[in-house]
């Protein structure tokens, strides 16, 4: 009995620090998924470093590493097309109001180019003070707020854990019924549309962060598979996103695999029509545009997520982001070594493409720590 007693007692305590500190907690349940396999573990693969400048020099310093930082900044912007000036001192337009269960949803409009509005919604917790906040992306905001597929409801699930959400989508007019951006228009884009998903992104950031509620310093994206390839995007290369979570879009590139696309011209691939006929890359059915420039000079994705440092980024990875995406994630690990910031590049893995509970359960898990408690400041 008295060995009993001890044990609740032990059981009490600890749960009573777990309550007091959900930083702790939290960190406990996500921190597993901050370390490479042992069989994937300093793998690095046939990547070009990004501690190593284009011209060969090696990245010795943190001061090397901003002026590299800024040599791939530049020359990806400028292989992809530059953004136009950001839209910073628009406010939302508000078009309706919804009253939900512990949350205030408006649909609101703003523009994220400098020739387009689009929609979207905007959900408010109850509560004073400032919050921290996320974007979430897709095909359509409505999926986000319960109205598409199971599991793919971020935003609702990340406001009914204290989160300001602003979900968006894009819908933009083609032929083909193909999803992108094209600035200025399609006949003649001057930016790759995967770019010019993440200007509309960073413009989406700036309306969101002049909401009275939002704590901008807290500002997240999550998407999920083309919402995925957005979210990468958009967080390497605006770098005001606090954190980032990017569901199985094919972290770099990968001919095999359909869904890995990169390749279509509503990616990397623009051309003025008439476009290919989507799906593989074959003798008969080839690619132009940026994308074969990119893969023929041995460029790779792996140098954009390096933008990320130090800043925190989930992979959910499904079906085409398997556990061997350890070997490109463990550049920016490198990376991220030498500014002394660790345990910044996370991967969870399923079989499927779908996220489901678990895989979505840790990627709130890891908003909370990052941007509610404030886990980089911890991890320091």
């Amino acid at each position: 009995m008295h060995i009993m007693m001890c044990f609740l007692l032990i059981s009490n305590i600890v749960s009573g620090q777990s309550e007091s500190n959900p930083r702790k907690a939290i960190w406990t349940k996500i921190s597993p998924y901050f370390a490479p396999p042992a069989e994937h573990k300093d793998k690095y693969g046939d990547f070009k470093s990004p501690l190593k400048f284009y011209s060969g020099k090696e990245v010795k310093s943190k001061a090397d590493w901003a002026k590299r930082r800024k040599e791939i900044a530049d020359r990806w912007n400028g292989m992809m097309g530059t953004w136009p000036p950001f839209l910073k001192d628009q406010k939302m337009e508000f078009l309706d109001t919804i009253r939900k269960d512990g949350f205030t949803q408006y649909r609101v409009r703003f523009k994220w180019t400098p020739n387009e509005v689009t929609e979207g919604y905007l959900s408010v917790p109850d509560g004073k003070g400032k919050m921290p906040a996320v974007i979430t992306v897709f095909y359509e905001p409505e999926t986000a707020i319960t109205k598409g597929k199971l599991e793919r409801d971020f935003a609702y699930q990340l406001t009914n854990r204290g989160f300001i959400t602003l979900s968006i989508g894009t819908k933009q007019a083609s032929l083909d019924k193909t999803f992108s951006i094209y600035y200025p228009n399609i006949e003649q884009t001057r930016i790759q549309p995967l770019s010019a998903l993440g200007y509309a992104a960073a413009n989406a950031w700036y309306v969101l962060s002049a909401v009275p509620e939002v704590d901008a310093s807290r500002i997240g994206i999550m998407g999920h598979s083309f919402g995925g390839k957005w979210a990468m995007f958009a967080s390497c290369l605006f770098d005001k996103f606090a954190c980032a979570v990017w569901s199985d879009p094919g972290i770099v590139f990968n001919e095999s695999r359909e869904s890995v696309n990169y390749w279509e011209p509503w990616y990397l691939g623009y051309q003025p029509k008439p476009w290919r006929k989507r799906g593989l890359i074959t003798q008969d059915n080839p690619v132009k545009g940026l994308y074969p420039k990119l893969v023929a000079e041995g460029y790779n994705l792996h140098e954009l997520h390096a933008l990320m440092a130090p800043r925190p980024f989930l992979v959910s990875g499904g079906s085409e982001d398997p556990k061997a995406q350890w070997i490109p994630l463990n550049h920016t690990i490198k990376v991220n070594n030498l500014l002394g910031a660790k345990n910044r590049v996370a991967m969870t893995n399923r079989e499927l493409h779908s996220p489901n509970p678990e895989s979505n359960e840790v990627a709130f898990l890891f908003f909370e720590y990052f941007l509610k408690y404030n886990g980089t400041a911890a991890l320091k």
